[in-house]
């Protein structure tokens, strides 16, 4: 026996299933700042690559948020990424806050100078992407009608990597600690070596 809903007449369950189906995600841990310089700091549960070359990243705003408005006045953002040892300090970002409050300071998060853009790193973080904003998209349902969402795409143009987490050339996932978004109301997983196996492409 399978459950069978359709979603646009609500769901059965204690929490709706389609983001804990569609997961574990990596998060979008995204930093900005404002046309006058004040900073924000903000995790976002559905964001992905999309491009190797030129590399692409995108997140998607639920709502008219404080990340959205930045990068539409500055064209700029970081992501940040998320390991075993930033969980709490990413949670205490998630908090909705004023527009002119730093998140960095509420997490106990210190920045760090991007290379190629005005927005700051997390200093915590040990891989961080530098991003220009490419494009802003209002996402539609069905019915062609616009909806409060809008997928927000930058080019990577320059990407921070700690010395340590560079094993023989090939960046090790398995020991950077990954932490991704698991769905349901409080869910995230951790990634570890544990986890780790390889599948390589068949060859004719």
């Amino acid at each position: 026996m399978t459950h069978f809903y359709e979603p646009r007449l609500g769901h059965p369950f204690k929490h709706d299933p389609f983001n804990a189906i569609v997961g574990p995600r990596p998060i979008g841990w995204i930093s900005s700042q404002s046309a006058d310089g004040v900073l924000n700091l903000a995790p976002y549960s559905f964001f992905n690559a999309f491009n190797y070359v030129p590399p692409l990243i995108g997140f998607s705003s639920i709502g008219r948020k404080d990340s959205l408005n930045n990068i539409e006045a500055t064209g700029e953002f970081v992501w940040n990424l998320v390991t075993q040892p930033q969980v709490e300090a990413m949670n205490q970002t998630c908090k909705a806050v004023a527009p002119e409050v730093n998140e960095f300071d509420i997490a106990g998060l210190t920045t760090a100078p991007s290379r190629l853009i005005k927005v700051p790193r997390v200093a915590q973080s040990p891989v961080s992407f530098e991003c220009r904003c490419t494009q802003i998209l209002q996402m539609k349902n069905l019915q062609g009608e616009s909806i409060e969402t809008w997928m927000v795409f930058g080019e990577v143009i320059g990407i921070h990597i700690e010395e340590r987490l560079i094993s023989d050339g090939i960046y090790d996932t398995a020991h950077a600690q990954h932490v991704v978004r698991g769905g349901g109301p409080a869910d995230y997983f951790s990634i570890g070596p544990e986890q780790l196996f390889k599948i390589y492409r068949p060859r004719d």
